[in-house]
């Protein structure tokens, strides 16, 4: 399978703007992404983006960049517009704000379309309780086999006898997806709708249409960054 990993880069972040250039110990965060991806077994790399000047902090590491319309509603439509043209089975969307995300997890991923009945794929971790109550932690509900329910910010499922979160119900998504090239681009050929856009979460778009979602178990604990305390707790952890 030819794969592809894309990295959506958006200057205009309203919480950290400038977000995939900012520095951290010499080099910026777009880079760490950039690089562990070159460790996974896909077969190309590219940053696409929409900012003159993302692309060429990237072209000026060695990275290659794409430049995209400015005009996409979400990171999944902006992959679309790259990979269109490119010959790829599979393509991975890996968020530019996962910095600690190794290539072991990339694979994963990739690895999960030997099976011929997936066609998205994410990575999902096991909730720990205080992100169970944050918003910002997007959590997932899974059936018997592995594909996901329902994605979203509140707190669910909801512990009705208020017990302990039990291991293997909670899972906090981890937010790199794969697809199969023409999913995707089917995908991205339709509308937002009312599910995403209130929780502000793309692959709700996936699940309101009706297509599935498989979800992948890892051990990958580290945060994203959204936040200058995300900036702050990366910066502890990279070597």
């Amino acid at each position: 399978m030819r794969t592809v990993v894309v990295i959506p880069a958006r200057y205009g972040s309203r919480r950290l703007p400038g977000k995939p250039i900012i520095p951290l110990k010499g080099k910026p965060l777009v880079q760490y992404v950039y690089e562990n991806a070159l460790g996974s077994m896909a077969q190309e790399v590219l940053v696409a983006t929409d900012d003159e000047r993302i692309r060429q902090v990237v072209e000026g590491f060695g990275g290659k960049a794409v430049m995209t319309s400015p005009d996409h509603p979400s990171g999944t439509d902006r992959v679309a517009e790259v990979v269109k043209d490119l010959d790829a089975e599979v393509v991975v969307n890996l968020q530019c704000d996962e910095p600690l995300l190794e290539a072991r997890y990339i694979d994963l991923l990739i690895t999960a379309f030997e099976r011929p009945e997936v066609e998205m794929a994410t990575l999902v971790a096991p909730l720990d309780p205080d992100g169970w109550q944050d918003p910002a932690t997007v959590k997932v509900v899974r059936d018997l086999k592995g594909f996901a329910l329902y994605f979203s910010r509140a707190s669910i499922p909801f512990p009705r006898d208020g017990s302990p979160l039990k291991e293997g119900v909670y899972w906090r998504h981890v937010g790199v997806y794969a697809y199969r090239k023409t999913f995707l681009l089917t995908l991205a050929s339709l509308p937002p709708t009312p599910l995403e856009e209130e929780e502000k979460l793309e692959q709700l778009r996936a699940l309101e249409h009706g297509f599935s979602i498989y979800t992948i178990v890892c051990d990958y604990s580290a945060p994203g960054v959204d936040t200058e305390e995300d900036l702050r707790r990366v910066l502890s952890l990279l070597p």
